[in-house]
């Protein structure tokens, strides 16, 4: 059988499941000693392993969906925060507060031309966009500052727009908002980190992860029929690689 070159998780867990079947074309031949060798261990790992990659898989799609919904939520922060600033200016709130609420304001809009990509991911407890929190601009700052914001507002009672999505209580729905985005995507990137721990261990622990199943079952068959054997070329084609991500 000519090697197979394909790589991956769900590949490595494909692979063992033709290992599998091999093994019991053998018949009563194929007899190892070491239990989780034997061939309704092997069915189990192979299930384990395939249940954990499913779940992975779950667990990241998850994880996507709560980026983008973060993303989506804060897009129009920045320009939300200037248009709140302008109506300030022309309510007849004292020079002080306005000063204040610019400040806020700048403190928002931040000084970094780096922008979150679409392959953020939380890496501190501000969640994602670790890389540019020295300019304020990570998340849970953004969630602060908005915050401060809607205070200094709430304080100046000349503030009362007639546009509902400067109004401060569709702020504080907006806040909301945020901060719900915030928890959800910080969540599910520890659910998606947690499946991805458990998929590795199921596949690629030193003594008892599939990967190393896999070779200890090839020795075996080695073994048992040589190393020349059709019947070892069978699985010696069936590749099996350590991947973390």
């Amino acid at each position: 059988m000519a090697p197979v070159y394909e790589t991956g998780h769900a590949k490595n867990v494909a692979n063992f499941q033709d290992l599998i079947s091999f093994c019991q074309s053998y018949g009563t031949t194929y007899n190892p000693t070491k239990e989780n060798l034997k061939i309704p261990q092997l069915q189990l790992l192979y299930q384990e392993a395939q249940s954990k990659l499913d779940d992975a898989k779950t667990q990241k799609a998850t994880f996507d969906n709560a980026t983008n919904s973060r993303r989506n939520t804060f897009a129009d922060l920045r320009s939300l925060s200037t248009r709140v600033i302008n109506a300030l200016a022309v309510s007849g709130a004292d020079a002080l507060a306005i000063e204040d609420a610019k400040a806020i304001n700048k403190k928002i809009q931040g000084t970094s031309s780096k922008k979150p990509t679409s392959t953020e991911t939380p890496t501190t407890s501000e969640g994602a966009g670790g890389g540019i929190s020295t300019s304020q601009q990570s998340y849970d700052r953004l969630i602060d500052h908005f915050t401060s914001l809607i205070e200094l507002l709430n304080q100046n009672k000349s503030y009362a727009p007639n546009e509902d999505d400067l109004k401060t209580t569709t702020l504080q729905t907006k806040l909301t908002e945020m901060k719900t985005a915030n928890t959800e995507l910080i969540n599910a990137f520890t659910a998606n980190s947690n499946a991805m721990i458990s998929r590795n261990e199921t596949l690629y622990h030193k003594q008892t992860g599939l990967v190393q199943i896999s070779k200890e079952v090839k020795q075996y068959i080695k073994s048992v029929f040589g190393a020349g054997s059709p019947q070892y070329d069978q699985v010696n084609g069936l590749e099996f690689k350590v991947r973390r991500n």
